[in-house]
């Protein structure tokens, strides 16, 4: 398809509009976090949940519930009060290939970050000494989430943008936490971090639209391309590119586009 750059803001702002209301909450990971008020507690959940999205939704949805379930529906509290003991309870869950193993490791890690380092936005917010950006931050995210003894097959449930990867389901958590624009959808409840400086969550329905917009010329849905498809939104909304996200989201899962 063909657009002019007005006629695509346009059409893009439109869709934007329409897709980023509390009426597509329930059927989305985003409910997840939505079931606290507490900034810890959304952040936590925010995060495991994004962590397990990947698949059908339903079956993320009661993935990230099951485990809110083991966590007492307090992660918080649960993170920072848990003992090695209560680790047990974790080694049968299963989300596809996030097994027992890499859940306690998670939780572990977790306590870690809030019990001595200042919480996630504390973690994510701290300077990269590699890279800049929204990528150095999670690459240093990363680094840090896996400084305790783990196995190697768990460091692939945390992508690497060092490495090429896309990191969809982090940047998707980052707008989350960071993007506040009072529709009651993401939460605004980090501020070490600026929209301006997100990166739009890249995945098949989101790169085959921005495709066939002509907002992405790459055929990999890599971090190149993440890169490319950002800049292309920012130059509709320099303030805020990864809004955009909700319009793309929506065009290729309710729209079909």
């Amino acid at each position: 398809m063909n657009f002019e750059t007005q006629d695509l803001k346009g059409f893009l702002d439109e869709k934007y509009d329409f897709y980023n209301r509390t009426e597509f909450i329930d059927s989305d990971p985003i409910s997840i976090p939505h079931l606290f008020d507490l900034k810890e507690d959304i952040e936590i959940s925010g995060f495991l949940a994004a962590t397990l999205s990947w698949g059908n939704r339903k079956s993320i949805l009661k993935s990230s519930k099951k485990l809110l379930e083991l966590m007492d529906f307090q992660p918080f509290e649960f993170i920072c009060n848990a003992k090695e003991s209560d680790m047990k309870r974790f080694t049968d869950f299963v989300h596809r290939t996030f097994n027992g193993d890499d859940c306690i490791y998670f939780i572990q890690s977790l306590q870690n970050i809030y019990r001595n380092s200042g919480g996630l936005e504390s973690v994510f917010s701290g300077p990269s000494e590699t890279e800049p950006g929204i990528k150095g931050k999670i690459n240093g995210f990363r680094s840090f989430f896996f400084q305790l003894p783990h196995l190697e097959r768990t460091r692939k449930h945390v992508a690497d943008p060092v490495n090429g990867a896309a990191a969809k389901r982090i940047n998707m958590f980052l707008r989350w936490m960071v993007r506040n624009d009072s529709r009651g959808v993401d939460f605004g409840v980090w501020n070490r971090i600026r929209p301006s400086g997100l990166m739009c969550p890249l995945d098949v329905h989101t790169g085959n639209v921005a495709r066939k917009l002509g907002l992405l010329h790459r055929k990999n849905n890599d971090w190149k391309s993440v890169e490319e498809l950002t800049a292309r939104l920012a130059e509709m909304d320099p303030d805020d590119p990864v809004k955009y996200d909700f319009a793309l989201f929506g065009l290729g899962i309710y729209e079909h586009f």
